[in-house]
């Protein structure tokens, strides 16, 4: 039974000619005919139901055209639209129906053409169905997108601006939205060639992995050495000055922030603001036509595959961070973009019980339906082909959590994890998930199946609160720095399977957390209460950017501190672009509206000598990490002594050179020293050789005083010398000191020294 309001919204929709707020009747839906200039319409052929998508060849009789195919689950009739350069549009209705796919071949059809959908059907939100053919709708399968969304209230379903708003969205609107939507290209596809065979990929191995997150568009807008009509672009990242730098700080794969064609959301453009992250996708299959240079006609396609060629040339792989688990279409109140037009009952998980609702896992709104088989197909069809035809290396999934999700629970059965791991492609490229989403169990840290890394946010959290001063022991740093065995040593899992992190492009910049204590997201707009408030950060003693030498010079350290710190760890590390050189934001903690300054990456920063030495530091330890296999092992350490003389693979130590005790780890502690054995590294190399290498002694320490650390005798070591001390700045001393063994060493307050271990 409907209530009062609604009735009353009923009566007001009839009285101004609209599609009331109640269930229509069938004969009703998609009756009225959009309206906007129709030029006729060409002739279809029946065509094939596979592939999906928009797919140029050669026809019956040798004639060249395009196959379209679309499935569209439960609709009623499906018009493809092809648009020429004046804005006419041409309808075709596709009338092959073959297992919920429409389908038809268009002669004369060639490659740069612009097309959508209109899609008829039941307007029914209570029953979930919102089909409504005044809405253009993107092709799920384009592989160029021209144009970009507006969302002016024609681009909605219902009525945006409805005066009742709880029930707005069961109020359908007439007007046509094809002059306000982007339109989906007709790409050339070419033809299968070695181009992106494995020997031509740089395949490096997780254990050798280092990755380096950054944003297409925010790494190059103010590079001085990339051409201004490049900055900012596929073609930008692909230049020598760019890739010059990746090569010189030693990084061995870009983790590129969202790149699938996304949309702008409402809220942001009527502030004059735009989604600048990019976790808003619409065309899984799509470059984001923004960050070409070259044009949105299809050219975007090939600019993308030269730049992905151009990283694999420099030995740097490609892993782009995707976001499958919902769309820009958000929930009942949000635009009709694609899916949502299609088969809103078939894309979308909806909540049981009341359909008009969308069950939401990711806080924005919607979650895809993966375990509907044509959803999950999309998925997967997309992932392979940017693995196939575009040439990258892997995926990082966001809110991987609500991917992996049955009906309701997180499932490390579900169909997607089970797809991806017979999957002859996507099994054997790199998949890291992001192991959480908003849901109720949806924290999944360690959970994953073998094949699969994770974002480690408890390597996160532990290093920055003992930096910071805020770990009770040292106990969980422990576990952090030598791989996290407590999360992943099961099923085969490795040390990789940890990506190590303490800033991500979510969050403040490594240099604003030791800058700031408390979040400054005003420029947002929404009344500094977005962002985290768990920053876990220290702002040295002043709260942003200080002229007080002091507090400067102990900011720097803190970030050798936790670089170092980093680079050190077993497992993967991961960095963000600029951090490596002090990049700021301000105090932002989510900077994902600001495409300006705020967000992109300045190069200045390079050639000031407090950051440039920064740099340096991070470049000397990323190749003092390729160079020593200690430092990246492929199986956990196992704490036992592997030779007579007692020696194990990995040991700690207290302050006074003394292997700790149980009781130590639960003591309070600000220090802690870490030896790891060269000698006993499992495995071999590729000629079957036991793999050797030097041993080193980390000491971490975080209090503010001076603390004398004693240095392990023999077995251990004859004696050590220094190869970072990050107090070097101010009074450190330089590498290649050598100590003694048995002898102490006087570590500077909120330091790490490492030692490489000498005649053990």
């Amino acid at each position: 039974m409907s209530s009062a309001s609604e009735q009353g919204a009923v009566r007001e929709a009839r009285a101004k000619g609209r599609a009331a707020p109640e269930r229509p009747a069938p004969a009703v839906n998609g009756s009225r005919r959009p309206a906007g200039r129709v030029v006729p319409t060409r002739p279809v052929w029946p065509g094939a139901p596979t592939p999906l998508g928009a797919r140029f060849r050669v026809g019956p009789d040798g004639v060249a055209g395009t196959n379209f195919a679309l499935w569209a689950g439960g609709a009623e009739s499906v018009e493809l639209c092809l648009f020429d350069d004046r804005g006419g549009e041409t309808r075709c209705p596709l009338t092959e129906l073959t297992h919920e796919i429409w389908h038809g071949f268009v002669p004369g059809v060639r490659p740069g053409q612009r097309y959508g959908y209109r899609v008829h059907g039941r307007w029914d939100p209570w029953t979930g169905a919102r089909w409504n053919p005044a809405k253009l709708l993107l092709d799920p399968y384009a592989r160029a997108v021209d144009g970009d969304f507006a969302l002016p209230a024609e681009v909605y379903g219902h009525v945006r601006d409805w005066p009742q708003q709880h029930v707005a969205d069961t109020v359908r609107d007439d007007r046509d939205s094809a002059p306000y939507v982007p339109k989906g290209v007709v790409v050339h596809d070419h033809a299968p060639d070695d181009e992106w065979a494995d020997d031509r990929r740089p395949k490096t191995p997780w254990a050798d992995s280092v990755i380096y997150e950054l944003h297409v568009r925010g790494f190059t807008k103010l590079h001085p050495g990339v051409p201004p009509e490049l900055r900012g672009t596929y073609a930008g990242l692909a230049h020598p000055a760019a890739l010059d730098h990746l090569v010189r700080l030693g990084v061995t794969a870009v983790e590129l922030l969202p790149v699938h064609q996304f949309a702008h959301e409402d809220h942001l453009l009527r502030r004059g603001l735009r989604n600048y992250w990019g976790y808003n996708s619409i065309g899984y299959f799509a470059p984001h036509a923004a960050y070409a240079a070259s044009g949105t006609a299809g050219q975007q396609v090939g600019e993308f595959k030269r730049m992905v060629r151009a990283l694999h040339e420099a030995g740097i792989e490609v892993i782009l961070d995707v976001v499958y688990n919902h769309t820009a279409e958000a929930g009942e109140l949000g635009p009709m973009l694609s899916l949502k037009g299609i088969d809103n009952r078939g894309y979308y998980r909806l909540q049981p019980g009341d359909a008009r609702r969308y069950a939401d896992y990711t806080g924005c709104g919607n979650t895809l339906q993966v375990v509907q088989p044509h959803v999950l197909r999309l998925i997967t069809d997309s992932l392979r082909y940017w693995v196939t035809e575009m040439g990258v290396d892997g995926f990082r999934f966001d809110l991987a959590a609500a991917l992996a999700r049955s009906f309701h629970d997180v499932d490390m059965l579900s169909p997607f994890l089970a797809v991806i791991a017979q999957d002859p492609v996507l099994r054997r490229v790199k998949l890291i998930a992001e192991p959480w989403d908003v849901g109720s169990g949806g924290y999944q840290v360690g959970a994953f199946p073998p094949l699969w890394t994770e974002w480690n946010d408890r390597y996160r959290g532990a290093v920055r609160d003992f930096w910071r001063g805020a770990l009770p022991d040292v106990r969980d740093l422990g576990y952090r720095l030598s791989g996290s065995s407590d999360l992943y040593a099961w099923g085969g899992r490795r040390p990789y399977a940890s990506v190590n992190f303490v800033t991500a492009h979510d969050g403040f910049t490594l240099r604003d957390l030791v800058s700031y204590e408390r979040k400054h997201n005003e420029a947002n707009g929404e009344g500094n209460r977005d962002g985290s408030d768990d920053n876990r950060s220290w702002n040295c003693g002043a709260e942003g950017e200080t002229d007080d030498a002091d507090i400067s010079a102990l900011r720097r350290r803190q970030l050798r501190n936790l670089t170092t710190t980093l680079l050190l760890s077993t497992g993967v590390p991961m960095f963000v672009a600029g951090d490596e050189m002090g990049r700021t934001q301000g105090g932002s903690n989510n900077a994902y509206c600001q495409d300006n300054e705020v967000s992109w990456v300045d190069w200045g920063l390079r050639e000031e000598p407090g950051w440039r030495e920064l740099f340096a530091l991070t470049s000397r330890l990323i190749e003092l990490r390729h160079r020593h296999p200690v430092l990246r092992r492929r199986a956990f350490f196992s704490g036992r002594a592997h030779s007579a003389d007692g020696l194990r693979d990995l040991a700690w130590f207290t302050t006074r050179g003394t292997e700790m005790t149980e009781a130590d780890w639960y003591a309070p502690a600000a220090t802690l020293g870490m030896y790891l054995s060269g000698r006993d590294i499992p495995g071999r190399d590729a000629r079957g050789a036991q793999v050797v290498d030097d041993s080193f002694l980390a000491v971490l320490h975080a209090a503010d005083r001076p603390a004398r650390f004693v240095l392990p005798g023999p077995p251990w070591a004859s004696s050590y010398e220094v190869v970072v001390d990050t107090a070097l700045e101010e009074q450190g001393e330089p590498p290649g000191t050598v100590h003694r063994a048995g002898g102490a060493v006087t570590v500077a307050g909120r330091t790490v020294l490492l030692l490489r271990v000498r005649d053990a």
